[in-house]
């Protein structure tokens, strides 16, 4: 009779087994929640880094073209997106004079940092400009203050 019993009891987890399990779940989240969240800066920090090789390339490509002369910062995305001619004018479809370019489809967006998703290129810090360009030697980097910097401490703007 005793052996009738003990096959009719029901099977449950205790508390100490639901315990353990809900410790280890919380261990894998201590682990993976910061292992997302860097990275989705890591892909923050490799966006800039193309969108820099990115200008850098189409800058030097234009002065290789123009003799040495670099896009100017008053008409930088001109210069960039549409065709031009030997001394830099530009006109939007090609045609006999405006044979180089265009370099770029779309200045590309700032992807990091406060004024993230701005893509105006400027020679100074202004509202609505991701890049800061200078036209005397071509140097183009991001629109961040030395404060915003990545998960290793370094500044966004020495990219």
């Amino acid at each position: 009779m005793n052996f009738r019993i003990t096959r009719n009891r029901r099977r449950a987890f205790s508390l100490i087994e639901l315990v353990i399990v809900v410790v280890i779940l919380g261990v894998i989240g201590a682990v993976a929640i910061p292992r997302m969240s860097r990275g989705a800066e890591g892909a923050a920090e490799s966006a800039l880094v193309s969108n820099l090789a990115t200008l850098r390339g189409a800058i030097e490509l234009y002065a290789a073209e123009h003799g040495g002369t670099f896009p100017t910062e008053a008409n930088f995305a001109d210069q960039m997106l549409l065709y031009s001619n030997a001394s830099g004018g530009t006109n939007a479809t090609k045609t006999g004079a405006f044979i180089y370019g265009p370099y770029l489809r779309s200045v590309p967006a700032l992807p990091v940092g406060a004024r993230q998703g701005s893509s105006g290129v400027a020679a100074a810090d202004a509202a609505g400009i991701g890049w800061i360009y200078d036209d005397t030697t071509g140097s183009i980097v991001s629109n961040t203050t030395g404060a915003e910097v990545n998960g290793s401490g370094t500044a966004w703007n020495t990219f």
